[in-house]
Formats: C-alpha cells, structure tokens, sequence
C-alpha cells in the first residue's frame, strides 16, 4: 500500500515533497505565483473541491508556504500571499513549467511565459534572460500569456481587465 507521508526517509526531495507533493499544491502555489490569490479565484481556476482547497491551503499556511491577509472585514475574507519560503519554490515551478512545456505541451504552445521584467526577454532554461543575459530572480519576472492559453486562462483574463481599466 503507497504511504501518504514520508516518515521513513531520510532524505531532502522526501521533505520537500512532504510539504508541495500533494497533487494540488504545487498548482496552487504556481496559481498564488500567477496573481491568484482569493480563495474563490484558485477554486474556480483548478477547479477543486472547496474542502479539498480549504485543506491544501491550511496546510500551506501552517508549513510556512502561504499566508493569509484579510482584505474585507464585512464579510470577512481571506487572500494568499506567498512567503519567501513560497517564493524560494520559484525555481521549481518554473523548471517544472518548462519541463511540462518540452514534454507535455498544451495544444497550440505553452499557456505561460515567464519574461525578464527589465527587458522583456524570454528566460532559458537556467532562469537567465536571453535578451540581456542576466540572472532572473523571482521579483525580476513576469508571467505573460502565451500561445495555448485559452481566454479563461488567468493571465489572460488579467491582461483584459488591465486594457479595460488601465489606471
């Protein structure tokens, strides 16, 4: 029978996976990466359940991963914040995004491109800019949508609703 923990290993990847190997956590801490950050939002995205995302996302804020920010009082709600503990999993989502872009592409290109935000230029494979060279570090990224995002896609609906309220 598969455990569900990793109690019997002695090892880094065995930890890690402790904490974002669950199938859903991963993806909601690259939808947090995104812009997601309402409970709603992540929901209606993955398409969860709501008590499946309620205890991923409990679970997050314990191990240290997440937080919550309360932006209403009246009613009382809830957004996720990474912490630099999240965003030091920057590297691992993005290797894992271009990993699944080489060998598992969406139809008609990759939902997702992450760009160098001083310059535009598109990131390799060791998170240097290929425009200007340089090192790109999490804050000095930005996700744009690229050719197999369809209009549901997150980026997408963001860049829609930034051309119709630019200010």
């Amino acid at each position: 029978m598969l455990r569900s923990d990793y109690d019997n290993q002695s090892c880094s990847v065995a930890g890690a996976l402790a904490v974002v190997g669950e199938r859903w956590s991963l993806l909601i801490v690259r939808n947090i990466f995104l812009g997601l950050r309402r409970f709603d939002e992540i929901q209606a995205q993955l398409g969860i359940a709501r008590n499946v995302l309620d205890s991923r996302l409990r679970r997050l804020v314990a191990e240290g991963v997440i937080e919550r920010r309360l932006y209403s009082t009246r009613p009382e709600r809830f957004e996720y914040r990474l912490t630099e503990k999240g965003l030091d999993l920057w590297p691992t989502v993005v290797a894992l995004m271009q990993w699944g872009d080489r060998y598992a592409p969406p139809p008609g290109g990759p939902a997702v491109l992450i760009e160098h935000r001083g310059c535009g230029g598109a990131l390799d494979e060791h998170r240097e800019c290929t425009r200007c060279g340089a090192r790109v570090e999490v804050r000095e990224a930005v996700a744009r949508p690229g050719p197999g995002a369809d209009s549901d896609h997150p980026l997408v609906r963001r860049e829609a609703a930034l051309a119709a309220d630019p200010a």
